[in-house]
């Protein structure tokens, strides 16, 4: 049966996602806010932004059919930054969380940089790649203000469609800008003789608080329903 329970992959959602509809690329909008000096950036708090949901990200979007309608579940449970500038060691875990900022998937770049000759296995040069992938997110700290804190690993931002939208299904994020606007992360594996990579990964983030969750139709660009503070979920045609 077509409706069986899925989960949107990457290429569902780019063969569907006209450019016309989508959000700006988070990527061009993280370059224009670091190119700003100092002043700049600080002076865009309060901005808000649009940034569309990397859906193969993750656990992803997990759709239901139920009669005329499909439930539509983005689960968040998990969706914690481990970022030291996230971390509460203080926190008391049946109050609060230890990672105060939670975050949405945006987009990640893969960018190959060459290669060079070396030998890390004794009399057996090799030619070593160099690869830098970009992962993006909004970064926010006001989950709770959506829904109440529970230990539910079902909790997140839900949806009731009717289920002919099936095959077009995206998710878009508003959020308000709050100091320090970006932040990025690095890490860096050395290429050996089993993984002949040097790979660096950098993650960078927006602060936010978060506005509203839609649910859109990724072809005509439509809003089919939008969650806000107070709501877990919203309800459409």
């Amino acid at each position: 049966m077509f409706f069986l329970r899925y989960t949107f992959a990457a290429t569902l959602v780019a063969a569907f996602f006209d450019a016309a509809h989508a959000a700006e690329p988070a990527d061009r909008q993280f370059a224009a806010i670091a190119a700003l000096s100092p002043s700049g950036i600080s002076a865009t708090v309060g901005q808000m932004v649009e940034v569309d949901i990397d859906l193969a990200a993750g656990g992803g979007l997990v759709v239901e059919p139920n009669g005329e309608r499909i439930d539509l579940l983005y689960r968040m449970a998990f969706n914690q930054i481990a970022e030291g500038w996230s971390w509460r060691p203080l926190a008391d875990p049946a109050l609060d969380d230890y990672y105060q900022y939670k975050f949405l998937p945006l987009q990640s770049v893969l960018v190959e940089r060459g290669e060079y000759a070396a030998e890390d296995k004794i009399g057996t040069p090799q030619q070593m790649k160099v690869s830098w992938r970009y992962d993006y997110f909004l970064a926010f700290d006001n989950l709770y203000d959506f829904y109440p804190r529970t230990s539910d690993d079902d909790a997140g931002f839900s949806a009731s469609l009717l289920a002919d939208v099936a095959g077009r299904l995206g998710m878009r994020a508003t959020a308000r800008l709050i100091e320090p606007v970006i932040s990025e992360s690095t890490t860096f594996w050395k290429a050996i003789y089993g993984k002949p990579t040097d790979f660096t990964l950098k993650k960078r983030y927006f602060l936010s608080r978060l506005e509203s969750v839609d649910f859109v139709d990724t072809v005509s660009g439509e809003v089919l329903c939008r969650i806000r503070p107070g709501q877990g979920g919203c309800a459409g045609r």
